[in-house]
């Protein structure tokens, strides 16, 4: 566990139990498909926090928890992963978040449907207590399942450290729209971009296109997810590139772009080039996808650059 004088990177959102189902033939609506059911702690700003904690920083957690079986399992589970724990929000009365989520033979997530009603919980007020924490963090993730209230109450902080910020979905991405300009990286997809940019991006010419739309209102970095095509990147000072996708054998993506964001976190608290960053997150992104849950438990620099290494070397 960190302590009062050691530098940390606070991570703010959501924490929930991950109930993934992974079809093992071609998914027919209306039909019971064989396959094999998971559980695993998930959760965006959680899943983010277990992956720096496995990239060697010290990780506060703040999220919402209920007096329930899963919240329980959720906490140790996190601990267990080196994330420090103690400022999450143990709710009576409460039911702990939980994300069902179905899975195609070859990974990738056909549906999910979560309930997270209690992080709405997490409001100024109770964050309240936890303002220096905020204010004290050498860079702050947030996820978009705060709400709009706890993320103005935040922004509204003075801060030492950097803004990390993941739009979660095409639906909760809005709330960041009048935050734009106080992030330093934002993390998204092609749904997530269109909704806030109100661009199509269906081709990369377009990515790029919303890419600088984003820089414009003021993001100092924007990573865009493009699938299989692989990361759309911008930055204000004028760079930009597509780090193309590393393949492997994909066990499931859902956890990838948790991965992504965290690297990028690591990369910018090392004061690596863009450049490498995308790369390392890339590769990161693509070592989570090999497993069964959303953290990959063998993650670490050393996993990463040997990635990094074969890849290279194919």
């Amino acid at each position: 566990m960190s302590n009062a004088r050691t530098p940390y990177v606070l991570a703010l959102g959501g924490a929930n139990m991950d109930i993934a189902a992974t079809a093992a033939h071609v998914l027919t609506p209306g039909e019971s498909i064989p396959g094999r059911v998971r559980h695993a702690p998930g959760g965006v700003a959680r899943n983010v926090a277990e992956n720096l904690a496995r990239l060697g920083h010290a990780v506060r957690l703040i999220s919402a928890v209920g007096d329930d079986l899963l919240g329980q399992s959720l906490l140790q589970g996190t601990g267990r992963a080196g994330v420090d724990v103690s400022n999450c929000l143990v709710l009576p009365g409460h039911a702990s978040s939980s994300y069902v989520s179905l899975h195609g033979v070859d990974g990738e997530m056909a549906l999910a449907v979560n309930d997270m009603e209690i992080l709405h919980a997490l409001s100024p007020e109770r964050l309240a207590p936890r303002v220096m924490m905020v204010q004290e963090a050498q860079a702050l993730v947030l996820d978009c399942n705060l709400s709009e209230a706890a993320l103005a109450w935040v922004f509204a902080q003075p801060r030492q450290g950097p803004v990390f910020a993941d739009a979660v979905s095409s639906i909760k991405a809005q709330r960041l729209r009048p935050w734009l300009a106080q992030l330093h990286t934002l993390k998204l997809n092609r749904a997530e971009a269109q909704v806030l940019c109100g661009m199509e991006v269906a081709s990369l010419e377009q990515a790029h296109a919303a890419a600088a739309w984003f820089i414009q209102q003021g993001v100092q970095v924007l990573a865009l997810s493009m699938g299989e095509q692989g990361v759309c990147w911008h930055s204000a000072r004028g760079e930009r590139g597509l780090q193309a996708a590393i393949q492997v054998d994909t066990v499931n993506a859902s956890g990838a772009g948790d991965a992504l964001l965290a690297a990028l976190v690591h990369a910018h608290l090392a004061g690596w080039p863009l450049v490498q960053a995308m790369s390392f997150a890339n590769a990161c992104a693509a070592l989570t996808m090999q497993s069964e849950s959303a953290n990959h438990a063998g993650l670490s620099v050393v996993a990463v650059r040997a990635l990094l290494a074969a890849k290279s070397g194919a």
